[in-house]
């Protein structure tokens, strides 16, 4: 029997991952540089009064007030304090010898971009959408959600944001596969409205009562994750060190040591939680049904 060939093609068999869609739903206000913390001040108001246009200065036993606008009273000055959460790194080493035995496959440049890829933005997309939901102004009470309540939750969602004053326009409604086939089972396509060029390629699926609809894989999701409502402002996203390089040729290897650091967080801000709505699914829910 002949000995057979066995050819190995310069091709490397990449796995599916979707790209971020966090900054869609959050923000970079607050500038991190020089600095692990930031606090932010949160300022009361004053209330409303009748202006006291006429007083009798006969009357007698009667207390005048200081000032005919009202109680004179001094607003409150809080800080909220927002420190970096997260500070992670990886290293890893492409041998020359493997580098040239595997048609260049093994390349510094494309396992750095490949680590980004589906190790770090992962990670930092989980940690935000878990923040997000942990820290939503409203949490509604956990359901399944089917092809005939589904969008009434959703329409419940965007009632408490109009009520709680979130501004109509940036809104994203959040969803996990399943729960994005639902929805598409549930309501006619007459229903979406059409997606500009420029939000399609930032991950918009469709656009729903003025909402952009993202559709987000489940595993960077918390666990029984129905659906969210999200107004940008309310979530700030810094991420401030992004620090990735590939060194040549050092003492610790023949070949390139890649190594990544990156510090990042996620806060929603106490004056503005209304402006996230949460709806979880029921304890070990599929989040779908008819």
């Amino acid at each position: 029997m002949s000995d057979l060939v066995t050819k190995f093609a310069p091709y490397t068999d990449e796995i599916f991952k979707a790209e971020s869609k966090t900054s869609l739903l959050t923000n970079t206000d607050f500038d991190w540089s020089g600095a692990n913390t930031v606090k932010v001040y949160k300022i009361s108001t004053a209330s409303l009064s009748d202006y006291g246009r006429h007083y009798d200065s006969g009357d007698s036993g009667v207390t005048l007030p200081i000032s005919r606008y009202g109680d004179l009273l001094d607003l409150s000055a809080t800080t909220e304090t927002f420190q970096l959460q997260k500070d992670r790194s990886f290293i890893f080493n492409i041998d020359k010898a493997d580098r040239d035995e595997t048609a260049e496959q093994l390349a510094a440049a494309s396992a750095l971009a490949r680590e980004l890829r589906e190790v770090v933005v992962p990670e930092v997309d989980s940690w935000v959408y878990a923040k997000m939901a942990a820290g939503a102004g409203t949490k509604a009470d956990a359901a399944s959600l089917t092809k005939s309540n589904i969008y009434g939750k959703i329409l419940d969602g965007s009632e408490t944001l109009d009520d709680n004053e979130v501004p109509e326009v940036g809104r994203v409604l959040v969803v996990c596969p399943s729960v994005y086939n639902v929805l598409k089972q549930a309501i006619s396509e007459t229903a979406y409205s059409d997606v500009a060029e420029d939000l399609r390629a930032k991950g918009v699926v469709a656009m729903l009562d003025g909402m952009a609809v993202v559709r987000v894989p489940s595993a960077r999701l918390p666990e029984n994750f129905g659906f969210m409502i999200a107004h940008p402002s309310a979530t700030v996203a810094p991420v401030k060190l992004e620090d990735y390089n590939i060194h040549q040729d050092t003492p610790l290897s023949s070949g390139d040591v890649v190594t990544g650091r990156i510090i990042y967080g996620a806060y929603v801000l106490a004056n503005k939680n209304k402006g996230i709505y949460y709806q979880a699914l029921p304890a070990a829910s599929g989040g779908s049904g008819n």
